[in-house]
């Protein structure tokens, strides 16, 4: 079998040393909920960013709403 090389970042690197520090489960799932945090934040501060700029608007959260963007299910019961 091949093996495939990968080159982690610093980022993950520190990621991983981070995790090394886990020891309960209680943790791990500490952990998790800050890293949700972190992104849940990110991502409000990026929809702050297209409000106030003018890129998104209560007309598109409308659109939004009512666009299904859902992939239809390959074998679905016609």
């Amino acid at each position: 079998m091949d093996q495939v090389r990968t080159t982690l970042n610093a980022a993950q690197i520190d990621f991983l040393q981070l995790l090394a520090h886990i020891k309960t489960k209680e943790e791990l799932e500490e952990l998790s909920q800050v890293v949700s945090d972190f992104y849940a934040r990110k991502a409000e501060e990026g929809m702050n960013r297209l409000w106030e700029t003018g890129k998104w608007s209560k007309e598109k959260d409308e659109e939004m709403m009512k666009t299904h963007l859902r992939t239809p299910y390959k074998y679905a019961k016609q």
